[in-house]
């Protein structure tokens, strides 16, 4: 006889509790939600974070190591989708929670897959050669989450343009993420710095960490911090087809990860002495500030046509 299927508060208690303990900024900003969608942001959360500790052997975004059975774990992370995406319990609390979120707001599975094959990529070792191929990455690792929140928001799954804003934010964040962790993805053995980036700083691959080389290093991390920030701005000009609170939420979440690609640019050669991060007080300022933008979203970001250089999702 199989276990009985676990009551949503208790789904949603587990997801609340992963996503306080892995991510001090996006807790802070689902805070700004309606009760509903914050809980339904902490469930894809917490779907999120499960697949990455599963893929990188790792708790709560700590403690990330090379694996041995990649291909087991990708199964893994495959399988508990597809079930939880069919509307079966999974055993699995995090999985369960991608269950919920999808039936309540009509999530197209497409978009899970996709985050999927960003794990996928990891799971073979495979690494950019160009900045297409960076960007094509953070599109499936956080942009493809961008559209899953956007759709956690109330945007219809079929606004390809509020999709494509949503899709912007998650690379910002992506890109912001990259340029903070070069040092850590190293020691993973990983590199997601295009290797057209590292011949034109003449930087050898894999030995870009090494001292005499962090001069160069610092140029190719502010390139980084500027991409987030062109893909941030974009995102911005979504905002006005959100509620009040959901863009009040993602425009405090944009102002405290820019800050993040902000330190790291002005540590300049100490970027990866400690791991970048903003502080409460860092956070708290840009929910002050984001509440009067989100009021006034409307006249700050009237929507403009998405600038022809940016990468742009499949479709």
């Amino acid at each position: 006889m199989s276990a009985p299927a676990p009551t949503r508060a208790s789904v949603v208690a587990a997801a609340q509790d992963s996503i306080a303990r892995g991510s001090r900024s996006f807790a802070a900003a689902s805070q700004l939600f309606d009760r509903r969608t914050r809980e339904r942001a902490w469930l894809l959360y917490a779907w999120c974070r499960a697949c990455d500790d599963l893929a990188d052997g790792q708790e709560l975004g700590h403690g990330a190591r090379p694996v041995a059975d990649s291909a087991a774990r990708l199964a893994r992370i495959r399988d508990l989708t597809g079930r939880a995406l069919a509307g079966e319990s999974t055993g699995d609390l995090a999985f369960d929670a991608l269950k919920l979120v999808a039936g309540e707001t009509r999530m197209p599975p497409r978009f899970a897959h996709d985050v999927i094959e960003g794990f996928a990529l990891d799971a073979k070792g495979w690494f950019p050669r160009s900045e297409t191929d960076l960007l094509r990455y953070c599109y499936h690792v956080a942009g493809a989450v961008g559209c899953m929140m956007a759709v956690v928001m109330g945007v219809d799954p079929q606004d390809e343009a509020t999709l494509d804003r949503a899709c912007d934010l998650g690379i910002a964040f992506q890109l912001a993420n990259i340029a903070r962790d070069i040092e850590a993805d190293d020691r993973m053995g990983r590199c997601y710095l295009p290797v057209e980036w590292l011949v034109e700083m003449d930087l050898p691959p894999g030995q870009h960490m090494k001292p005499p080389f962090r001069a160069r290093l610092v140029v190719i991390a502010r390139w980084l911090a500027e991409m987030a920030a062109d893909y941030a701005a974009s995102a911005r000009r979504g905002t006005p087809a959100l509620r009040l609170r959901s863009a009040w939420a993602v425009l405090a979440a944009a102002g405290i990860y820019g800050d993040i690609a902000r330190e790291v640019t002005a540590r300049g050669a100490h970027a990866w002495d400690h791991r970048a991060h903003t502080s409460n007080v860092q956070k708290l300022g840009w929910i002050a500030r984001a509440l009067p933008q989100a009021m006034l979203r409307d006249r700050l970001y009237r929507p403009v046509p998405r600038p022809a250089g940016l990468w742009t999702r499949p479709r």
